[in-house]
């Protein structure tokens, strides 16, 4: 009886390490793409395919934390530099290979979609990995205030802190010139880090249902 338990939480576990792999995978390789959401007054605001992504890697990580405790889940975010960091090499090393003649035809569109700089990629790895342990962190020290209580409050405060800190670090390693001064720096910065944050703020808070369900599937 024991033995199938244990089995069937593996197995849960399991499917989650593998949407949340999931999720850091597309995050890197489809996560740049923009996209037009409205106007507000003369500002257009656009949208990134990552703002669906990352805060679901954020609610994973609140649900192993809630249900498996601290060092699980950082084991977890271990992970996510792990497949990042592999994700990139090979990328690099795909896009320098000689095409065959029969692919040499779409190489340079391979190319395009596949070779990020790596600026834009080594900002994307130090902004997941400090986001990422940021919000265990934080979600773990209010599950010890807090207790069993407030869950919607923990998940949602350590969650809009991480996506802030991730979009803060991203952005400014990504964007920053050093050939600006810092204030020109700054207003651009901030003027794109704002909106990214409250969209991806937005999606964290229509997640909150999944880390409610998903803690509650495991413990069944």
């Amino acid at each position: 009886m024991i033995s199938n338990l244990s089995e069937k939480v593996t197995l849960k576990s399991d499917i989650l390490v593998g949407l949340y792999v999931f999720c850091i995978i597309t995050a890197e390789l489809m996560g740049s793409k923009s996209f037009p959401l409205f106007k507000i007054f003369n500002f257009n605001l656009t949208g990134s395919v990552g703002m669906f992504l990352i805060p679901w890697i954020f609610s994973i990580n609140d649900i192993f934390t809630e249900s498996f405790g601290y060092k699980r889940a950082k084991n977890l975010a271990k992970i996510s530099l792990i497949v990042v960091s592999l994700l990139i090499l090979l990328a690099a090393f795909a896009v320098i290979l000689p095409p065959s003649v029969r692919y040499a035809s779409t190489n340079e569109a391979y190319k395009t979609i596949f070779s990020q700089s790596i600026r834009i990629s080594l900002a994307s790895l130090i902004a997941m990995a400090v986001s990422n342990f940021a919000d265990i962190k934080i979600f773990w020290r209010l599950k010890q205030k807090l207790s069993k209580y407030g869950l919607w409050f923990r998940n949602n405060l350590s969650n809009h802190l991480a996506v802030l800190l991730d979009t803060v670090v991203f952005m400014t390693l990504a964007f920053y010139n050093p050939a600006h001064q810092f204030s020109d720096n700054f207003h651009f910065l901030l003027g794109i880090i704002i909106p990214y944050w409250l969209l991806k703020a937005f999606m964290s808070t229509l997640s909150t249902p999944f880390v409610y369900a998903g803690i509650k599937w495991l413990k069944k």
